[in-house]
Formats: C-alpha cells, structure tokens, sequence
C-alpha cells in the first residue's frame, strides 16, 4: 500500500511516498516534465512492493502530462480538488508552505482516503478542445468590446456617434458596416467635405466593394449628419493613421473570434449530445457549444444532483441542534464559466418567451425581471419575491430539465432542476 502525493508546479513536480503509520519510502524529490525524468519515475513506481496510487491535486494545465503519462504506464491515478488537499490535515500551529511539504500532505492524504480515491480518466481529445475553444471566444470576446469601445470613443472625436447611424446585422464573416464605414470615411471632412452627389457615388462603389447595401436615403442620412457635427481631432495623416490602426485591431479580432466560433461548432458537432442540446429553448450556436464544453461528458454523472453540484448551484446544508437555516446561497464550487453560461441561456429563454405559454404569463416588470435575473445568477435567489420566483423556477426546470439518450444511458441536463423545479 505506497501513496504517491504529487506536488504539480509549472514544469517540475514534488513527489513524496508513504506507507501506513507515517513509513516514508521515498523522501520528497523533485521530477521534471521531460520523458526521461517522467520514465524513471514511472519506473520506480512500478518497482514498489504491493499496491500504489498516485494522487495529485488540480493545478489548472500542469497536472495532465504527468497525470496521463503515469496513467499510460499503467498506474492508479487519482487528481482532486486543491481545496480538498487545504483543508486536510490542518492541526498544525506552525503553517509550512513548501512543496516538500505538500508533497507529503497529499500522500498523507491518499492514505487516509485509499478507499475512496476515484481515478482519473482524461478526457477525449475532442472535449478538451471544444473546452479550449469556448474558454479563447469568451476571452475574445471580451477583447472584441474593449476594442469597439475604443473606437468609438476615438470615432466621438473625428465623426462623433456615426456608429449610431447603422443598424444593419453583421455579415456573415461577422463584420460590422459601422467599422468598415470608419476606415473609409475616418473624419467628418470625409463625407462634408465632398458634394452631396460625389458622396453618393463613392458610398454606392464602397457598399458594392465591401459586400454591403446600398441605400440613397442612407447615404443622405449621413451627409447630414456629417454636416452638422463638430469634430476635435483634426483631419490630417496623424489623425487617419490612429484610426486605421484602431480599426484594424477591432477587424482583426472579429476575424478571428469569427475563426474560434467556426471551429468551435466544427467540434460541437463531433459530440453525441449535440442535436439534444441545441434542441432546448434559449440554446444557439454559440450557448449551446459553450454549453456543452464547460459541462464536459455527461455520461460520468451518476445522477442530476452531482452535475448540479458540480456547477456550484446546490445549496449545502446549514444546521446545528435546533436551528436549520432556510435561506441559503448556491456554494458556487463548480466553473464561474458553467454558471455565467446558464444565466446566459436564461437570459435568452426570458427575452423570448412566448406569449401563449403559462410558464410565463405572469406579468413582470422589465425591472423586476432583471433584478431576479441578477439575483438568480448571485445564488440569492431566497430574496425574490414568491410572486417573482415561481414563473422562475418553472422555466429553469422546464428549459435544462432534458433528457438524452446517448449511448444507450439517460443523462439529464437540467442543471438547476434540484434547485429550481
């Protein structure tokens, strides 16, 4: 019986093995990430007398080299979370952080929960890279505001709210008019400064190049407007390279957000559960990849309660004698990515709720209906209003409680229905 705790760090890790009764193996020695050191160790492992298991903690991206290599060699590998292993063993006044330290404090660790160690099992190649692909589009994304929103705070100085003048959807290549507008015509000047007829002309040649409509009226619209707004940077060569760049950028991470998201569907589409879940209401061809990368295979829950608990959506229990506690929050244990995902779902399945539906015929006020959306997302969902929450609860469960049936077993993805339904 040797338990092997594994200390994980970015290119080298700490290894220590134990036995019952605090018999030490092997004092703690450090392993680098490389095929030699990773072999030897494998080896030595391999070499002990009786039953070995490797336990390591979650450590982002640093534990699956060392994790599917040992599980390659043919060793028990068991990977739990880092909050499990901080809160072991805690009967020390002395608080020693070092990765000797902990190398020992995670082998100590897998003796005590020999038993109940469960193995690790990588994923399929195909989930790790939806996953990857989700977590780049969300960053992406967030890129893609930061740099809209700085062009159009650059665009308030050159041809100040042109951007407010359009309201065409983006192309299929998801690029905005508004952008493209900004490069060619960057100043007022640039649309003033001509006659009325030559801007027609040249806004008709650009739209036609650049895959967009064309529209007289439009083109009137923003003459106008040019000739009446009032500019702060001037209309010179400084001026046109700052926005060019500007634009660049914002056209650059559209592409390649619009790159991600293909991919990203490409993979989706490679999964079992596809068709289920992007059959449920409020699910798109965005949500519904995203969806399905932070859940990851369903088919290792046993039961809704674990997946709920695994988005952080279950409420622990609170009681001590006579007192139990009723208004309790979310544990929000679970991926900050699932649960921002779900909310997001909801946020659609409410916007578009149809009108004959009972589920949602209760009336709401569109301030009221936010408030409870926010509060629902911050697991304070004992603060809504009875009145409130019920039409609530009712589309929580009647929007991810689905059933699939993928490779011959039931799984349910409604992920709040422990909670709310």
């Amino acid at each position: 019986m040797n338990a092997v705790g594994i200390d994980v760090s970015k290119g080298k890790s700490t290894v220590a093995v134990l036995r019952p009764f605090g018999e030490v193996v092997k004092s703690p020695f450090e392993v680098a990430h490389t095929e030699d050191e990773l072999s030897e160790l494998a080896n030595l492992l391999l070499s002990l007398d009786g039953e070995t298991r490797v336990v390591m903690e979650y450590t982002g991206k640093y534990y699956e080299p060392i994790a599917r290599y040992l599980r390659g060699a043919g060793l028990f590998v068991c990977v739990v979370h880092a909050m499990l292993i901080h809160n072991y063993g805690k009967n020390s006044i002395r608080r020693v952080k070092t990765d000797k330290a902990d190398a020992v404090k995670i082998a100590s660790y897998g003796i005590d929960r020999w038993l109940h160690l469960p193995e690790y099992v990588p994923e399929h190649d195909t989930r790790i890279l939806l996953k990857s692909y989700s977590r780049q589009y969300n960053h992406y994304i967030k890129l893609k505001v930061m740099l809209k929103n700085n062009l159009i705070a650059l665009l308030d100085q050159t041809f100040p709210g042109v951007n407010a003048l359009f309201f065409s959807k983006p192309r299929k290549d998801d690029r905005e008019k508004w952008v493209d507008f900004a490069v060619k015509f960057w100043h007022r000047e640039c649309v003033c400064g001509l006659s009325r007829a030559k801007f027609h002309e040249r806004y008709t040649a650009w739209c036609k190049r650049a895959g967009y409509k064309a529209s007289r009226e439009k083109a009137d619209v923003i003459y106008d407007f040019a000739c009446a707004c009032v500019n702060v940077l001037p209309q010179n060569e400084s001026t046109k390279t700052l926005m060019n760049i500007t634009a660049a950028q914002l056209n650059a991470t559209t592409d390649t957000l619009h790159a991600v998201h293909c991919e990203m569907l490409r993979l989706a589409q490679m999964l079992p559960e596809y068709p289920v879940v992007m059959a449920m209401r409020g699910v798109g061809v965005v949500l519904g990849p995203q969806l399905m990368a932070e859940i990851g295979d369903v088919r290792r829950f046993t039961h809704k309660g674990a997946l709920t608990a695994f988005a952080g959506l279950d409420s622990p229990p609170f009681q001590s004698g006579q007192f139990e506690s009723s208004k309790r929050n979310i544990s929000k244990r679970g991926p900050s990515a699932l649960r921002k995902t779900l909310f997001q779902v909801m946020d659609v399945v409410l916007k578009t709720a149809p009108a004959d539906d009972a589920v949602f015929r209760v009336s709401r006020p569109k301030a009221q209906r936010r408030q409870a959306l926010l509060r629902l997302h911050d697991g304070r969902s004992k603060q809504i209003p009875a009145n409130l929450l019920r039409p609530y609860k009712r589309s929580f469960g009647k929007c991810l409680l689905a059933l699939s049936r993928v490779g011959g077993d039931f799984f349910a993805f409604g992920i709040l229905a422990k909670k709310y339904y």
